[in-house]
């Protein structure tokens, strides 16, 4: 039998602390408008002293389970994005697994920078199509703020803190037609229709940190080169948008809407001007969240859906690129 991944329900935490432009200008040699004209952001959430990423996540596994209408005794799998665990080891996803009532089972994180939560649907689509799990909790979460070096204003105005997460079950492929899309082939049925990813290692030090357990025993700071990121960015995700649609039959025009890691507004009018597409489809949270690393979509996908943007059946285009140079795209049918 045939399985695909249905997308069940979502959920997303922000810590409450706000910290505004105006704040950080205050510390940093910095501005609101300087801010804003680069990166399109206004304020940021930051974790509290003592508020770890498996704390975020917890709570926005949580509301998307609340949101599916699934007890975490189902769940068969979690899968946490994440570059800012609580440890070096064990896994953040353990964590969650521990407190959140999942009984069984497997956890583990993945690592992808901000295009974690992609690689993390590549790989629970994955898990689910091959029949090894039935219910994932796929969650995206971070504490950026820890890993700042909030003397830089290149960097430590770009970030935020918070996590979103994603509810995923296995439907048999048969079952899973509802008149979405054309009404025939694959790309019919709700859920999960492909997902693709690319690295380009080359590339390792435009975003990096220069810490870890195994060079400096630090957790060191974010360093970026935000010119050549940004121009890697526009070209590859353009690239990757139209890979996932070829890969489906679809076109450009048949997308009701494109969910974009938050990185910098500037990235993603680029983006959605290369694909021709109105900014009134692009979901852009960006200016109140800033850029949460791996748990930016889900976050933004959760904002769009409770607001009731994201309908049923419609055609959803997920993508982000982050260092490594990591970057790819996930097309789901809602």
């Amino acid at each position: 039998m045939m399985f695909r991944s249905e997308i069940l329900g979502c959920g997303s935490y922000l810590p409450d602390r706000i910290v505004t432009n105006e704040e950080l200008s205050k510390t940093v040699d910095t501005s609101d408008e300087w801010i804003r004209s680069r990166s399109g952001i206004a304020q940021r959430h930051i974790a509290a002293d003592g508020q770890a990423t498996s704390d975020l996540a917890l709570r926005a596994g949580q509301r998307a389970l609340e949101h599916a209408g699934i007890s975490a005794a189902e769940v068969d799998l979690i899968i946490c994005a994440t570059t800012t665990p609580d440890n070096t080891f064990p896994s953040t996803a353990a964590k969650v697994q521990s407190r959140i009532g999942m009984v069984g089972g497997a956890a583990f994180d993945v690592q992808a920078v901000c295009s974690g939560f992609i690689y993390g649907l590549a790989v629970a689509d994955n898990f689910i199509r091959c029949g090894q799990a039935k219910t994932v909790l796929l969650i995206g979460a971070e504490t950026f703020s820890r890993i700042l070096d909030w003397t830089d204003r290149g960097t430590c105005v770009l970030f935020g803190d918070g996590a979103g997460a994603i509810v995923m079950r296995a439907m048999p492929e048969d079952e899973n037609h509802d008149g979405g899309g054309n009404g025939k082939g694959h790309n019919s049925g709700r859920g999960v229709l492909s997902t693709h990813i690319h690295s380009d290692g080359t590339h390792y030090d435009l975003l990096y940190v220069d810490g870890g357990p195994s060079t400096t025993q630090t957790v060191g700071h974010l360093r970026m080169n935000g010119r050549e990121v940004f121009r890697h960015a526009v070209t590859n995700l353009a690239s990757v948008v139209d890979e996932a649609l070829d890969a489906n039959g679809l076109q450009r025009a048949d997308l009701d809407w494109l969910v974009p890691h938050q990185a910098n507004k500037r990235i993603i009018d680029s983006t959605a001007k290369k694909l021709g597409m109105s900014m009134d489809h692009v979901v852009l949270t960006v200016e109140q969240h800033a850029n949460t690393s791996a748990a930016s979509i889900p976050l933004a996908l959760d904002v769009a859906v409770k607001d009731g943007r994201i309908k049923r059946s419609d055609l959803v285009l997920l993508e982000a690129m982050g260092g490594g140079l990591t970057w790819g795209a996930g097309l789901v049918r809602w």
